[in-house]
């Protein structure tokens, strides 16, 4: 079993690798005069497309096996998968599948019509389920599942995810729901990397920095 400081410095290579695989898919997009709007509301000069990882099969392979690697040190425990839709049902039936532990999946809110199911599948009640989430930004979308998880009558043990921004909020929501969050990258990985690469503008950084302090209050106020 790996020390502690071994595997912190192999945690922080996986979130290089990673960071550097996305960049080279082009799953991360950049519009500091075209800002994206979020689910929030928020304005982000910066998108990252993580679903891209799907199309490309080692890369595909790449995801589940590290997302696995993740829920063996960290939730050794788990008896079942949960993954979040819609961008983490393939990763986490992946994950799953590879686990050779029992799957569903959590939709935003309960089916308006036939069961009227938010939980698809079957767990069950009691079981330690682990939660694979695509993309972390305020958290909310993901705790939401956390909640449906709990009400249909499993215990979450943690949640993994391909992605953070790490947001102070969303670090906060975490807490306060009593769940244990780890990632393959995050947001300050990506941008070292793109930084290295030239993936970003030089003029770019201080619009990325500066979204990144306040980034509820940022309007995408950008001049080159």
């Amino acid at each position: 079993m790996p020390t502690f400081a071994a595997s912190f410095f192999l945690n922080m290579e996986i979130k290089n690798l990673f960071a550097q695989k996305l960049l080279e898919v082009k799953a991360v997009k950049l519009q500091p005069t075209e800002p994206f709007t979020w689910a929030s509301g928020w304005k982000s000069p910066i998108y990252t497309d993580n679903r891209k990882t799907l199309s490309f099969p080692r890369l595909r392979s790449f995801v589940k096996l590290e997302l696995c690697h993740l829920i063996q040190e960290h939730f050794p425990e788990a008896e079942a998968v949960a993954g979040v839709a819609t961008g983490a049902i393939a990763q986490g039936a992946l994950v799953a599948e590879e686990l050779g532990l029992p799957y569903a999946y959590v939709r935003p809110k309960p089916k308006d019509h036939g069961m009227g199911n938010q939980v698809e599948g079957e767990l069950l009640k009691g079981a330690k389920v682990v939660v694979v989430e695509d993309l972390i930004s305020t958290g909310g979308s993901s705790l939401k599942a956390v909640e449906a998880l709990r009400q249909y009558g499993v215990e979450v043990v943690g949640m993994v995810a391909s992605f953070t921004y790490g947001f102070p909020v969303a670090e906060e929501a975490f807490r306060e729901a009593g769940v244990t969050l780890y990632t393959l990258s995050d947001y300050e990985h990506i941008i070292s990397e793109a930084a290295k690469t030239g993936y970003i503008k030089d003029e770019e950084l201080p619009v990325l920095a500066e979204w990144r302090k306040n980034p509820s209050e940022w309007k995408g106020d950008y001049h080159e």
